[in-house]
């Protein structure tokens, strides 16, 4: 007789894949949001895996608490401080990559006696093992048989945000700017190294296109290489010069005219003979 697939069994042999190369890849790439993303994917997913064994609280935790909050204050950091891939990649803790290996090593252990456990133990039951219900015995073991654990860690987190703070603030060690001083400052940097002190022209302006690739045209005709991102250009990405110079032809000499061409001239009458009564205006 075969034995009846779960919805719990389910869940984990679809989220399991997707949760081990999102942790795998949360390492392995060089921006730090891209790793903060892949982490609340991890986090996620491990939510719907409660959501399938019948822990509703701890859904809910993992959720509103872990993915909703501290994830988001992560992010919040990430953009506070401004992590770019332009920081230096020099480790700055000697023996850190010695660490992070006994770590691993550590969790790998930790991880085989859960299987194990789970394996070859002898479970006796959720009914059996919290019988007044999960919450009630998620809140025994952390403020009664953990709560030394439980406050250690809400200091930990206390402080990890406070460390947050501090590395992200900045003292002001000159005074504010002020329009007028922005204003001069750009009136001077014209003056002396020719940057123009208006804002950028926008892709597509006086062109025959107004994609955001499509440089825009000056006065005078000749393309600002200024208008379109500078992301674009590294992509290269960006309408094609030539093509861009080729049109700007075509169209002056429309504009301006062949030399002997006629232009044709107004029509002296406006007279509607031989249309219908709808055609005429």
């Amino acid at each position: 007789m075969t034995s009846l697939v779960t919805g719990g069994q389910v869940a984990f042999w679809m989220l399991a894949p997707v949760m081990v190369l999102a942790a795998i890849a949360m390492i392995l790439v060089r921006k730090a949001v891209h790793s903060a993303l892949l982490l609340a994917t991890v986090m996620v997913c491990l939510a719907v895996q409660y959501a399938a064994q019948d822990a509703p609280f701890l859904f809910a935790v993992q959720i509103i608490v872990y993915t909703g909050a501290i994830l988001m204050l992560f992010l919040f950091v990430l953009m506070l401080v401004g992590v770019d891939a332009s920081d230096s990649l020099v480790e700055t803790i000697r023996g850190q990559r010695l660490l992070a290996g006994l770590a691993f090593l550590g969790i790998g252990v930790l991880l085989v006696f859960a299987v194990g456990n789970a394996v070859y133990g002898d479970p006796v039951g959720l009914s059996q093992a919290q019988p007044d219900g999960n919450p009630h015995g998620i809140a025994q073991l952390l403020f009664g048989k953990y709560v030394f654990a439980f406050e250690v860690t809400s200091a930990l987190l206390i402080t990890a945000a406070m460390g947050a703070m501090m590395l992200a603030h900045r003292e002001r060690l000159t005074r504010k700017k002020t329009q007028r001083d922005l204003a001069e400052e750009r009136i001077r940097k014209y003056a002396d190294h020719g940057v123009h002190p208006g804002p950028l022209p926008t892709p597509g302006v006086l062109a025959r296109h107004n994609a955001v690739d499509t440089p825009a045209l000056l006065p005078d005709g000749s393309i600002a290489p200024t208008s379109v991102s500078r992301v674009l250009q590294a992509r290269g990405t960006v309408f094609p010069e030539n093509e861009e110079r080729d049109e700007i032809d075509t169209v002056r000499r429309i504009s301006e005219g062949d030399p002997g061409d006629q232009v044709p001239s107004e029509p002296e009458s406006t007279d509607l003979t031989g249309y219908g009564e709808g055609d005429k205006l």
